[in-house]
């Protein structure tokens, strides 16, 4: 026959088997109050996170989610710009943006011009900085030339290099006739006005590149490359088997932002070609600018530029998905 102890009154049960005790860091089962310092020192990171990072968040809101929020609701408007007059028309700008007739030919314009610039940029520039990070004469002079157009203006560069490919009094022409060639026609022929553009591209933005990977060439472990090359591997064994794989996270970095800024390049198609011949160089981000500002057909320009930021949003996401799993991070 068991028997039940029970505590004195005005004491509490004693910590016996069955009587759960008082939970730990309290005191009499009550929790501690915060101290005050903790939460002056909470409330002060809180202030200073509000002071720095406030403007930034603001900035971003008024200038840039605030603008794509209008754009797409203009993209279902059927509004030219100064008119009083905006009619709701659902989603047929996107409709006619896919059945128009030259839409094809601008998105193979806008593919061919992305693969191109960002491929050979990124080749290009890999090769310039294995070559800056040598040892080289004066090689302080040429990361200096290297990097130098990157910094012009877009519009001042492709007005130089107009006269360059000049047929009749250009570098270009004068060098192909000293071969016993004849310039081609750049400016009327859509083909060669699309190859031009891409060489004045690459050669405004291909320095950034190299000073991308010429920063990761340098990051890069001097032991490793000193003991492969005490094992006896070659230049080109290296470079494929230390080199390359540990540029994973400045290669994959370069993608991203190259592919952006190619995609939305304006300033030396609108110097060089303006979206011609016969729309040989219109990108889908020169296409905007066509419709927004020279025909005034605001609402059907915005639903390119909610296409072209779906297309942009949707490439970003595989890159980061598929492409940064095969990055290794040292």
């Amino acid at each position: 026959m068991s028997s039940t102890i029970l505590s004195p009154p005005g004491r509490g049960p004693s910590a016996g088997p069955g009587i759960t005790p008082a939970a730990p860091g309290s005191r009499h089962g009550q929790a501690r109050p915060r101290p005050a310092g903790r939460r002056r020192r909470t409330s002060a990171n809180w202030l200073l996170f509000a002071l720095l990072a406030g403007p930034n968040i603001a900035l971003l809101l008024v200038f840039t989610y605030k603008p794509l929020l209008q754009s797409l609701y203009y993209s279902t408007l059927q509004w030219n710009i100064g008119s009083a007059i905006a009619r709701p028309v659902g989603l047929r700008n996107y409709t006619d943006w896919f059945t128009a007739p030259g839409t094809g030919q601008i998105i193979m314009v806008t593919v061919v011009f992305t693969l191109a610039t960002v491929g050979g940029g990124m080749v290009i520039g890999l090769a310039l900085a294995l070559l800056l990070n040598s040892r080289l004469k004066l090689r302080g002079a040429a990361r200096t030339i290297v990097v130098a157009p990157y910094v012009l203006s877009g519009v001042a560069v492709g007005l130089l290099w107009l006269f360059v490919f000049d047929p009749n009094f250009g570098i270009t022409s004068a060098v192909l006739q000293g071969i016993g060639l004849a310039s081609p026609d750049w400016y009327n022929d859509p083909g060669y006005a699309l190859a031009m553009v891409i060489i004045v591209y690459l050669w405004k933005n291909v320095g950034y590149v190299a000073l991308i990977y010429l920063a990761g060439l340098q990051a890069i472990p001097r032991d490793l490359l000193e003991a492969a090359s005490l094992d006896g591997a070659g230049r080109i064994r290296t470079l494929v088997g230390i080199t390359l794989p540990l540029l994973g996270p400045t290669t994959f970095f370069l993608s991203v932002t190259t592919l952006l800024s190619s995609l939305q390049s304006f300033d030396i198609i609108q110097a060089m070609t303006k979206g011609g011949p016969l729309e040989g160089t219109t990108t889908m981000m020169y296409q905007i600018y066509q419709q927004g500002f020279v025909a005034g057909t605001a609402g059907y320009s915005s639903a390119i530029a909610t296409i072209l930021f779906l297309v942009l949003l949707a490439v970003t996401l595989l890159q980061l998905k598929f492409v940064e799993r095969k990055v290794h991070y040292s």
